[in-house]
């Protein structure tokens, strides 16, 4: 059973120790789980050192609370969709948006060293040309070739791939025969780019291997100071199935006297902060707040509970009020004008980087990992920190067009994952994940909302009511569960 204060002031005194008055009103902060530890701790540390009293300094340096005002807060907006804006229209509008993909993604996968020898399919289709030409024994130049190219089909039956892919200046097919290599083109992305390795042959040319291209294998940046980052997403405010409760007890944590909620600096939402109206079918039957605005409005009556020196940033999901198309800008503030002028909300778009003490964390709700699911063989929504590294390989939040996600036809293809991510921070799912890919930290928040008639239907379970906080200097992760079901 948990201590109490009373508790902690009568083991105190059976040690020979008192208990000050200013140290016993900051015992009224310390959780009941944590208040035998941190007493006997105190009365061992009073009675190595001959003090017959246990004071409100000796708690608050046990507490880590002197260190509070050294911790830093700083946050950057360092990409956010916005303000740039400029939606294309027709096929001009996809012709540019393809356009800013394939050059992105080839600056990115140029800095290989294959990419020296990288050729346009114009050219490798007439080096397909030559192949044929040797076929009927004329001279030809068996070095290999690469290309980079958006992947246009793929195919794998039994024991053959179809890999179709195009640039600029053309299409390329090539079959391929390694099992291996079959394997890893059953799971390309529609609407990714890839470098191929074409070997060429007496049947004309194949695929020797396909490159993804993928991050860099790195050692993250960190925070100068202990500042934890908490990441939570898909609230949904407004749901009879939004854990209002639990979410509240998160919120009074932030300002208890406990060694990691005074080290929070800041608090990330990565979208579905509200349930929104209108987003499915009979949706108003599901909903304790019938509008966006007052569920926004309790949205903003939730955050005014946390402490104003915890730097909160918003980015939208599919279920907030504004565009649903990515990229996202951030919610509108006619919907919310107090959670706009609160000084300690920072609203971005989605996706968006931000900074936190130079830990750079790429946000993005995850609307793609429907689509991405749906059409890859062994990705699951039960494991979503796998499908992370697959966006992560593939260097694109959302490759696939013409799915179910919808996505806007900008100038600028915004969902390019760009280089030095630390953090990469999704929601959407409702399954909570952790994990590492090359010096990334993969962070999937979950939900705050109970399992929905709709989920149950689909077999969807949600793990609820998890907050992770990540230690910006060392990276630790810890983690509070406030959902009390088994599931």
């Amino acid at each position: 059973m948990d201590w109490d204060r009373k508790d902690a002031v009568r083991y105190a005194l059976s040690k020979g120790v008192q208990v000050s008055s200013a140290a016993f009103e900051i015992l009224k902060s310390v959780p009941p789980s944590m208040l035998e530890d941190v007493t006997k701790s105190v009365v061992l540390s009073s009675k190595r050192e001959r003090r017959a009293v246990i004071t409100a300094g000796e708690l608050e340096e046990y507490l880590g609370l002197n260190d509070d005002t050294q911790i830093g807060a700083d946050l950057r907006v360092l990409c956010d969709p916005t303000e740039h804006i400029t939606t294309g229209e027709g096929a001009e509008g996809c012709g540019a948006l393809f356009a800013s993909r394939y050059e992105k993604l080839k600056g990115i996968i140029a800095s290989r060293p294959e990419a020296k020898r990288l050729k346009s399919m114009a050219a490798a289709l007439a080096a397909s040309q030559s192949a044929s030409a040797a076929a009927a024994g004329q001279p030809n130049d068996t070095e290999d070739i690469y290309v980079a190219g958006l992947v246009d089909h793929r195919e794998v039956r039994a024991g053959r791939a179809e890999l179709r892919i195009e640039d600029p200046t053309g299409t390329l097919e090539v079959p391929v025969f390694n099992e291996d290599l079959q394997e890893e083109v059953s799971v390309l992305m529609q609407d990714q780019l890839v470098m191929a390795k074409i070997g060429r042959g007496k049947r004309g040319i194949y695929a020797k291997d396909v490159i993804q291209p993928d991050i860099a294998a790195r050692v993250p940046n960190r925070s100068d100071t202990e500042a934890y980052a908490v990441f939570l997403s898909d609230l949904h405010v407004g749901s009879k199935y939004f854990m209002d409760r639990e979410f509240t007890e998160f919120v009074d944590w932030l300002s208890e006297y406990d060694v990691v909620a005074r080290k929070v600096r800041f608090v990330l939402l990565c979208g579905d902060v509200v349930d929104g109206v209108g987003i499915y079918k009979d949706q108003d039957r599901e909903l304790l707040l019938k509008t966006a605005e007052e569920q926004l409005g309790r949205l903003d009556e939730l955050l005014a509970g946390i402490p104003e020196h915890v730097r909160i940033i918003i980015a939208p999901g599919n279920h907030d009020p504004g565009r649903r198309a990515l990229p996202q800008p951030a919610i509108p503030e006619k919907y919310c004008h107090r959670l706009w002028a609160r000084d300690n909300v920072t609203m971005v778009g989605n996706p968006a980087v931000v900074s936190l003490n130079g830990v750079r964390v790429l946000m993005f709700h995850g609307q793609s990992i429907d689509d991405i699911v749906r059409v890859t063989p062994g990705l699951s929504y039960d494991e979503p920190a796998s499908v992370m590294r697959h966006l992560l390989r593939a260097r694109h939040m959302s490759p696939i067009y013409g799915g179910r996600t919808p996505i806007a036809p900008e100038s600028e293809d915004w969902m390019v994952i760009p280089d030095g991510v630390d953090i990469f921070h999704v929601g959407h799912v409702h399954r909570w994940a952790v994990d590492k890919y090359r010096g990334t930290l993969l962070v999937n928040s979950g939900t705050w909302q109970r399992q929905t008639p709709f989920q149950a239907s689909n077999g969807l379970v949600p793990n609820p009511g998890i907050v992770t906080l990540v230690n910006l200097k060392t990276q630790e992760i810890r983690q509070k569960n406030y959902n009390d079901d088994d599931g």
